[in-house]
């Protein structure tokens, strides 16, 4: 088997002078580089005290997840002879805090809207969603669920 490895840097940027002394004395900044591409500007969520200006942890599993999906979908539709055109998705995910006050997620749905080039090719399309799923890096390596709900355009009629 091929291995693949990633590096990414963290570096917490919300000291404010003391510290971690106490629970709110701190920011939850921080940013995440990998190489020489743009900075992330990451913080918790506005829940656990975080910054809503930066991206939070669970917003980049889920863009993860959203991201794969579609990589692998477009993959399997060029493979298929199915042209999309255009894909959006507003990918939407449930994490639960539990009374140790830790937490998991659920389950993820991604409503991509699709651009096909024409009907005949939207149940083709339809039918590598799952496949896409059971292929995509991301979705393998999560033990909740990853739903599609999927709505197609043609591009004759947009």
């Amino acid at each position: 088997m091929k291995a693949h490895h990633y590096k990414v840097n963290i570096t917490w940027t919300g000291n404010r002078g003391n510290g971690t002394s106490s629970y709110s004395s701190y920011d939850r900044d921080h940013t995440i580089v990998a190489g020489q591409k743009p900075v992330i500007p990451g913080s918790s969520d506005p829940a656990f005290r975080g910054d809503n200006t930066r991206y939070n942890p669970e917003e980049l599993l889920v863009a993860s997840l959203s991201s794969c999906h579609m990589l692998w979908f477009l993959h399997l539709c060029s493979a298929a002879g199915v042209v999309v055109l255009d894909y959006m998705d507003d990918a939407a995910g449930t994490m639960e805090e539990t009374a140790d006050g830790g937490g998991h997620f659920t389950e993820v749905t991604l409503y991509p809207v699709i651009t096909v080039a024409s009907e005949e090719m939207v149940e083709k399309a339809d039918a590598l969603h799952e496949k896409a799923n059971g292929l995509c890096f991301i979705a393998r390596s999560c033990n909740f669920p990853v739903h599609h709900k999927p709505i197609y355009k043609i591009a004759e009629h947009v």
